[in-house]
């Protein structure tokens, strides 16, 4: 069971996150819902698809993406988080920015989806302040130097000490582990032999007893094997969202909410 706020979820079955995207250099949809009507409606068809919950960025973490200033990133977050809690929807904030995530909790969202795994001043005692979800990704170097030269001795064992490491200094500062959920972080600092050994070694996260979110949807990775742009990655994407769960993920974070819905259910009825 994942607490996050008034919202508790089993996992029964996989958790589907649909992806919104409220910036205008995002990799997969830059720009296609940088409105807050356009988003907000979005958002509305992805819940109606059959998203669990909504994760709300208005920051792109993109290879070589520019930041994002903490009042421009509320500018663009905030008003679609109120209107879409106001719709009792579960929402979750894309975002590294301790001011962010206070602002975020304050206009109703659930959980914390942060790319740098709590390590900003001040985001541990927000979290720990609230009843909030919280998802700890690893990352290897900021996003303007991640992907330059990624190296690991060792890229699982790697990795899965930091999200261990990252869970206990959560909770020890009072985050229950029922609200922690763990990132290997695919396309974070990774090469494409470092991302296909993490969805290999799904296991050995979900074995740390925490639910595990996969974020494979569109990624480079995808399109290095198949040879397709982000718009074209929706079935090779599919594919990926099947196999971590079948490798333990509980939660996947998609573009594409319907079609992995769909080939969930077909996946699970027939396995």
């Amino acid at each position: 069971m994942l607490h996050a706020g008034k919202f508790s979820f089993s996992f029964e079955r996989p958790l589907i996150m649909g992806i919104v995207n409220i910036t205008p250099d995002s990799f997969s949809d830059g720009g296609k819902f940088f409105t807050t009507t356009v988003a907000i409606e979005h958002a509305c068809r992805l819940m109606e698809q059959g998203a669990d919950i909504l994760d709300i960025g208005g920051e792109s973490t993109r290879p070589g993406a520019d930041d994002v200033s903490v009042t421009e990133e509320l500018h663009r977050v905030i008003p679609a988080i109120e209107a879409l809690v106001s719709k009792g929807f579960p929402v979750s904030i894309d975002t590294q920015k301790t001011e962010v995530m206070r602002e975020a909790l304050a206009a109703g969202a659930c959980m914390i989806n942060d790319v740098n795994a709590l390590q900003s001043d001040g985001a541990i005692d927000v979290v720990v302040a609230s009843q909030a979800a919280i998802c700890l990704m690893h990352r290897q170097g900021a996003a303007k130097v991640m992907q330059l030269n990624p190296h690991y001795d060792d890229v699982v064992a790697e990795v899965k000490a930091f999200l261990l490491a990252r869970a206990d200094v959560a909770m020890t500062a009072g985050i229950q582990r029922s609200r922690i959920v763990l990132d290997p972080g695919f396309g974070f600092g990774k090469t494409q032999y470092h991302n296909i050994a993490l969805v290999k070694s799904l296991p050995a996260f979900t074995a740390l007893e925490f639910p595990v979110l996969a974020g494979l949807s569109r990624k480079r990775l995808l399109g290095e094997l198949t040879g397709r742009p982000p718009e074209e990655r929706g079935a090779a994407s599919i594919a990926a969202a099947i196999i971590a769960v079948q490798k333990g993920a509980a939660i996947v974070r998609v573009h594409d909410v319907m079609a992995t819905r769909d080939a969930l259910t077909i996946a699970e009825a027939l396995r």
